[in-house]
């Protein structure tokens, strides 16, 4: 299982929130690219960034953010945010991202989904955040009517290999993953699944680990001191 320590970004700096609700952002480290190097020294390979402006706005924010990690760190760089059309997607393809995460369009614009996936393959990662089951848009402001696995069937239908999956009402409140939900949907569809929200500690790793789990993102444990990234990617291996 790949281990995947965040940083969220809003206003250049990273952040945490705390059940997505951005009033609650606070800032948890001075500078984006010393935290990446820390992971960098605790063994990471992957890293996994958001653009919390972006989300908000719906345009590329705090791109050169991102771009400045994936040049000057060894760390594979996930992008998600703000990220609309096709123009976003071939910027950060075309400056180093590793891949790029599309939320909000799978559900409202799923034919953007398909072209990216058919002009850049596994480098389209789908991130399908819930509320009680129910998929949430815009930066978690706003809800639907459409459970995350049917969600999900239709995304692996056009041809999405990745899906991270975010319960909102987990993320930034270290109380675990839900570990139902994620089983759920790993049993759901044949696409590699990355746990997201929740996670507190080590056993919590093992536990998504021995779930067959793809990948765990990993933020305000860290930040907070609860998990160990080295010993979290050490049970991993």
């Amino acid at each position: 299982m790949i281990i995947f320590p965040a940083i969220d970004i809003m206003g250049g700096k990273p952040v945490r929130l705390y059940k997505g609700d951005f009033s609650t952002a606070h800032q948890v480290a001075d500078n984006a690219l010393e935290t990446a190097h820390s992971f960098v020294r605790s063994g990471a390979e992957w890293i996994h960034m958001v653009d919390l402006d972006g989300s908000l706005k719906k345009e590329r924010v705090n791109s050169d953010v991102f771009i400045t990690v994936a040049k000057e760190t060894p760390l594979k760089v996930e992008v998600g945010g703000g990220i609309r059309t096709m123009a976003d997607i071939d910027f950060y393809v075309n400056n180093g991202i590793s891949r790029i995460i599309l939320g909000s369009v799978a559900l409202k614009n799923p034919a953007l989904v398909k072209e990216a996936v058919k002009e850049f393959g596994d480098m389209i990662v789908v991130g399908i955040d819930a509320k009680h089951g129910y998929v949430a848009t815009e930066g978690w402001t706003e809800g639907s009517d459409v459970y995350f696995t049917d969600l999900a069937k239709r995304m692996e239908d056009i041809g999405v290999k990745t899906i991270i999956f975010t319960d909102i009402s987990k993320d930034g409140t270290l109380s675990g993953p839900n570990i139902k939900q994620l089983v759920e949907i790993n049993n759901a569809v044949s696409c590699d699944i990355t746990a997201s929200g929740g996670v507190t500690d080590l056993n919590d790793i093992i536990a998504l680990r021995n779930e067959g789990l793809y990948g765990a993102i990993c933020g305000k444990s860290l930040y907070d001191g609860t998990l160990a990234l080295m010993d979290a990617i050490g049970v991993c291996r």
